[in-house]
């Protein structure tokens, strides 16, 4: 049996969850929230290596709607963080829209119906409109490394992690140093026998100041939840103006590289391996990392820091770029996840009969990080530039929210059975204007290859600007920027009889003439 319904959500993360929420704040109840896992949480379900934990403060790192007086540390760990989410679920209501176990395997536009058919693991749905919150932290990203089949010990991404295999007094190599690997290094350091890092690229890594929020912090936050405002309008207001000397003035980053340098010496005292850990590339051009213990681990006797990438598998031993071997029992991945082409994108079929992968060959763009053209009443939360460099993806997340509720009430206003669908010179005039910003950005000129990078070398991901900026952008829908698409007129019975009769007489006139 296919449900009919007007809107289905793709995703149970941070932005699924959110666009439910407001979907039910707008007066609609008719929606679905289709998760492919067995339990919400996005990104904060499937990420449980050890010391995983998010790099922006809890308290900005949260739902406007839904503050949290009870964080337990400034900057919270992934179990806090998703059980906040599942407490999100249940606050607002959710469960019941939840369709847990369903796979997204196909949305197909039918331009005679004006909806989405939606194909997924657990059965058949139809939507009037489909708000895809895949989340681009979702597939992850192991690269084709020649031999690796034949490595005889366990394998697996740190967004994957086995929990059930015991790395006490093991081998273990550790692909990658971003964001998951500076967390993994120092949490399970102590108890391996052997740890090799293959280092690509060194990040710039500062001081993670965190601490515990004490039990008075957290009482004054319940009794005043002003106060817990505040606390967030502080940390928004000094990211905002930080975000400044990335967008527009990158070589003014100079001084906070000079704090980051102070950081590794303080740690790393070898100068063989702090020059390995030194980055050449300005600060920020990648993510700026926060870790107080990871340069410690890294002097540890049981650390090799392998200055190069991994680039084939012999059996247990493992061949670096340089030449280099080291012999591993367990080899974890942390090599990030497929931003620039989203697997959502093959699955998506739009009004001409082409996937959004292919629509997305030349590089993502969407009208205000929301709609592609040609994909009527489809969106995306978390799409093309709407990623952050140094803030909470929660400021984005609302705004895009505030975004998906005005296209519904423009929706409704048109009446009838109507689809809006982003017209193709106001997505390229808007990808253009952030594209034209991007060339200044510490991403374009800091002399990297970052993530935030597609193919093609252009930034399809981060927002060149301040939350502010795309909070105004985003705040209402311009419908000048869309095409309103009506359903084509039904005819009834007779008028269908008419018009086959016509057909026949048409094609019979076409044999005579051709006999004659």
């Amino acid at each position: 049996m296919t449900e009919h319904v007007r809107v289905a959500v793709i995703g149970s993360g941070f932005g699924g969850l959110g666009a439910a929420v407001r979907l039910r704040r707008e007066g609609i109840t008719d929606f679905v929230i289709l998760e492919r896992a067995s339990s919400v949480g996005g990104a904060w379900r499937d990420n449980s290596y050890p010391g995983c934990a998010c790099d922006v403060p809890s308290h900005l790192y949260s739902f406007s709607f839904a503050p949290n007086p009870d964080w337990p540390r400034t900057f919270s760990g992934q179990e806090h963080i998703r059980a906040y989410l599942e407490h999100v679920t249940d606050v607002f209501g959710l469960r019941p829209h939840l369709r847990l176990d369903s796979e997204v395997l196909r949305m197909t536009w039918d331009a005679q119906e004006l909806r989405w058919d939606v194909e997924t693991s657990a059965g058949r749905y139809v939507a009037d409109v489909v708000v895809s919150a895949t989340g681009p932290l979702s597939d992850p990203k192991i690269p084709a490394i020649p031999g690796l089949d034949s490595f005889p010990g366990k394998v697996f991404h740190s967004a994957r992690w086995d929990h059930g295999h015991d790395l006490a007094g093991r081998r273990v190599a550790v692909v990658g140093t971003g964001a998951s690997a500076v967390q993994i290094v120092p949490a399970i350091q102590p108890e391996v026998s052997r740890l090799t890092l293959f280092q690509r690229t060194p990040p710039w890594v500062m001081p993670r100041v965190d601490r515990a929020v004490s039990g008075a912090e957290r009482a004054l936050h319940r009794a005043l939840p002003v106060t817990a405002r505040l606390r967030r309008g502080l940390l928004w207001g000094i990211r905002e103006l930080q975000v400044q000397a990335f967008t527009k003035h990158p070589n003014e980053l100079g001084f906070v590289e000079q704090l980051a340098r102070r950081n590794m010496a303080r740690a790393v005292k070898d100068p063989a391996l702090r020059a390995k850990l030194t980055p050449d590339y300005r600060i920020g051009c990648k993510r700026i990392l926060l870790s107080s213990t990871y340069y410690p681990a890294l002097t540890r006797p049981n650390v090799d820091v392998v200055a190069s990438g991994l680039s084939e598998v012999r059996g247990s031993t493992l061949v670096a770029a340089d030449g280099s071997e080291a012999e591993a029992d367990v080899i974890v991945f942390g090599t990030g996840f497929h931003v620039t082409d989203m697997p959502i994108a093959d699955r998506v079929v739009g009004a001409d009969g082409r996937t959004l992968a292919e629509s997305w060959k030349g590089g993502m763009e969407a009208l205000r990080g929301a709609s592609a053209a040609g994909f009527p009443n489809w969106m995306t939360i978390i799409g093309p530039n709407t990623g952050l460099g140094n803030s909470s993806m929660i400021l984005m997340i609302e705004s895009q929210l505030n975004y998906m509720a005005d296209y519904l009430r423009q929706l409704g206003v048109l009446g009838g059975r109507a689809a809006l669908d982003a017209r193709p010179s106001a997505v390229h005039a808007w990808n253009r204007r952030v594209q034209d910003r991007m060339r200044r950005t510490v991403w374009s000129t800091g002399g990297c290859t970052s993530w935030y990078l597609d193919a093609s070398g252009r930034n399809t991901t981060v927002w060149p600007g301040t939350t502010a900026e795309f909070r105004r952008a985003t705040r209402r829908v311009d419908l000048a920027e869309y095409e309103v698409v009506r359903a084509p007129a039904r005819r009834d019975a007779a008028e269908e009889q008419v018009a086959e009769e016509q057909a026949a007489g048409s094609q019979a006139g076409e044999e005579k003439e051709v006999t004659a």
